[in-house]
């Protein structure tokens, strides 16, 4: 059995975001960078179905992006993924690139199971899984909070628990599949000092978009970012006719 993970440089979650002077991008300087945190829950993952087998498992970390996010990829080489393999883009590729080069890295490995987080905490957007299981045609669960693989069923499947707004939904996929995960599905391991070390020597495959035979065309553009604020002025009105009144026609929509 193989599984595909993905995963994604992002800003590490516990520092303060500059946005760059173009307005566009964040100011990358003195920014540490660590791998998405939904991404590691689902290499997670990924290493526990290897470890219950009792099918031997390969498991390929791919990352999207230049020579700089090789570190996160190392960094699941350390957790315990057998192979590497970085596809030479921008960092600034939209979500339906990522699907499309993720789709071209599936033909080409025939993982029987993609695991990728829910979304990436930098932009938040949750749509490459679900456009990655339209472009393979596989059949996709999201938001996944358990999961229970059947291998030996014909065909294999797996039962996934997903949250939703009204509690959570079981569901059952054949494999290949396309998961998403959630934050209670697992809690990721930390790579052990002589991993992390063994990790560095490891390779680290490389393939271009050329290569891959996508071309890529965005469909989003950013236009502008800014940093969203906590600040709130509160005013106490005199009655619910005020009330309506304020909230038609001074409340902003932040």
């Amino acid at each position: 059995m193989k599984i595909l993970v993905a995963i994604k440089r992002v800003p590490a979650p516990e520092q303060r975001i500059r946005i760059g002077p173009n307005g566009v991008q964040i100011d990358d300087t003195d920014v540490s960078f660590a791998v998405n945190p939904f991404d590691a829950i689902a290499l997670e993952e990924a290493l526990r179905i290897r470890e219950r087998g009792p099918q031997p498992v390969e498991i390929l970390a791919v990352s999207i992006g230049t020579a700089s996010c090789e570190d996160q990829l190392r960094t699941a080489l350390a957790m315990g993924a057998d192979r590497a393999l970085r596809v030479a883009a921008d960092d600034a590729i939209d979500s339906w690139c990522v699907a499309c080069l993720l789709a071209a890295v599936a033909r080409n490995e025939q993982p029987n199971l993609v695991l990728m987080g829910k979304q990436a905490i930098d932009d938040d957007s949750n749509q490459a899984g679900q456009f990655l299981a339209a472009l393979l045609d596989w059949p996709q669960a999201t938001f996944a909070s358990a999961i229970e693989l059947a291998l030996a069923a014909t065909p294999a499947r797996a039962r996934v628990a997903r949250e939703t707004d009204s509690g959570i939904e079981t569901i059952h996929v054949t494999l290949p599949a396309v998961i998403t995960v959630d934050l209670r599905l697992n809690e990721p391991r930390y790579a052990s000092l002589p991993s992390i070390i063994k990790a560095r020597k490891k390779p680290i495959e490389q393939i271009t978009a050329d290569e891959l035979g996508v071309s890529l065309e965005p469909r989003l553009e950013v236009l502008h970012l800014e940093i969203a604020t906590s600040e709130r002025t509160c005013v106490r009105v005199q009655d619910v006719a005020e009330l309506v009144h304020r909230l038609r026609h001074e409340a902003k929509v932040v």
